[in-house]
């Protein structure tokens, strides 16, 4: 059994997840729990055993300097809780991390271990893959299940998807298998324009997940980074007259599938956000737990810093550009939605682009996309 000594009873607790690594194009998804953790002042209150879980060779630690001491950050999953206040408080426990390269059940079972301690009613796990989208449009965000009652109370899509699968699709069976509601949602990253940040998708993610539990997020510069990302992808795009002619490609296709849902019920949805913003709704008021000196606290320095802004128009490099500009687009005769590929975006990529036989890096398989429904 967890013990977990200073932390207290958790109201109404969500978990939510995201993970580096496969299922995170763009860091769209560990972006999004950082965010969270940065505006409601999260603090880590339990970090997985690096050991455990993680090769070295692979994800490295890393040193620093703190006050002429040199100190080592080591790769690993930690978990941090935030009190939400407001008219209907609700806690949510944040695990952010790499994902592990073994022993994957037993990572499961320990996140669940505390999810079962703390009294979690559902985990929400973020995640992110390449996709035939343009960067010009709203990102799609797909929520999926493999709860069919879950599926059809919260309108999800129940998921069908059979292939390889990330650390997202484990931890979700795992909460399935276990009782545990879980619930998936992917957001679509434009494979043309891949390397993080992506604070697009990262705002898409979040606008998503306050629709599905109810509490309004604080987005702090978010959505200024976001436009800031959109008007530097823009200005190169319109320098090379290729890609220009892709997106034009893919914004048309785009278009023309979404026409007959552009209705009643994603007003609504929109509309409800704009009046949950304006009341100052649940969320306004959320904190960190006082959690002091927990016996089972271990491995609390995280080393991260917060996500570098995106480049603004005739500054710096935006993300997916690649010696002097943005990835060549392939032919635009045979978007494939179906298997968007995605890895860390840390490593040069295929020229082939993702979501076709060549997938992000060489040798490594593709992610699933929306259409593909994840779980």
């Amino acid at each position: 059994m967890i013990e977990l000594e200073g932390v207290p009873e958790l109201i109404d607790p969500v978990m939510v997840a995201a993970f580096e690594g496969w299922n995170d194009a763009g860091d769209a998804a560990s972006t999004a729990v950082a965010h969270l953790e940065r505006e409601w002042k999260g603090e880590v209150f339990a970090a997985l055993d690096a050991e455990d879980y993680y090769d070295f060779q692979v994800n490295r630690p890393t040193v620093y300097m703190d006050g002429g001491v040199r100190k080592i950050t080591w790769p690993t999953t930690r978990l941090s809780v935030v009190r939400v206040g407001g008219d209907k408080p609700r806690d949510l426990v944040l695990v952010r991390g790499i994902e592990p390269s073994m022993r994957w059940r037993s990572f499961c079972n320990e996140l669940l271990g505390f999810a079962h301690e703390l009294g979690v009613e559902m985990v929400v796990i973020l995640g992110a893959l390449l996709g035939d989208t343009p960067h010009t449009r709203p990102v799609p965000v797909s929520g999926v299940t493999s709860d069919p009652d879950l599926a059809r109370t919260m309108d999800l899509e129940e998921t069908r998807y059979e292939g390889p699968t990330g650390i997202v699709g484990i931890l979700q069976e795992a909460c399935t298998h276990a009782g545990v509601p879980a619930v998936s949602l992917w957001a679509a990253v434009p494979h043309y324009v891949s390397q993080p940040p992506n604070p697009k998708a990262t705002l898409a993610l979040l606008n998503r997940l306050e629709d599905l539990i109810d509490l309004r997020i604080p987005l702090g510069e978010l959505a200024e980074d976001a436009r800031a990302w959109q008007v530097g992808v823009d200005q190169l795009a319109s320098e090379d007259s290729e890609v220009a002619e892709y997106v034009q490609t893919l914004e048309e296709a785009r278009d023309t599938a979404e026409l007959p849902e552009a209705s009643g019920e994603a007003i609504a949805r929109e509309f409800e956000r704009y009046l949950r913003r304006r009341d100052g709704g649940p969320g306004g008021q959320g904190h960190a737990t006082e959690l002091g000196d927990s016996s089972y606290l271990r491995d609390t320095s995280s080393g991260r810093t917060r996500p570098a802004k995106p480049p603004k128009a005739g500054e710096a490099e935006p993300a997916g550009r690649e010696e002097g500009g943005l990835e060549q687009p392939p032919a635009p005769d045979a978007p494939d939605q179906d298997s968007p590929a995605h890895d860390s975006g840390r490593e040069t990529r295929s020229q082939d682009g993702p979501g076709r036989d060549s997938p992000g890096s060489p040798g490594q398989d593709a992610p699933e996309s929306p259409d593909s429904s994840e779980d």
